[in-house]
């Protein structure tokens, strides 16, 4: 499988898993943008799958959101079935 599409598929289980933190903590993007230096749009992006956070932006949402980093990657992903081709 080529890259971007493991790289899509991945970054939906990524946003599914990011969301439902999020509304743990916060039940809006509003009150995000009220309790951080993210805009609305911006960080929807990540919730929406459109984004490619960087190490930084994943330190600052696991901050956000009183996280260990560790915990926005805590869904399921079989690698195997989604193999990228070398």
């Amino acid at each position: 499988m080529d890259s971007k599409a493991v790289r899509k598929i991945y970054m939906k289980e990524f946003s599914k898993n990011l969301n439902k933190l999020r509304e743990e903590k916060f039940k809006t993007y509003h009150k995000v943008a009220t309790n951080s230096s993210f805009d609305t749009s911006n960080y929807s992006k990540y919730e929406n799958g459109q984004g490619n956070p960087t190490i930084e932006t994943i330190l600052k949402i696991a901050s956000l959101l009183e996280v260990d980093p560790k915990k926005l990657f805590d869904f399921d992903f079989d690698i195997n079935k989604h193999k990228i081709d070398m």
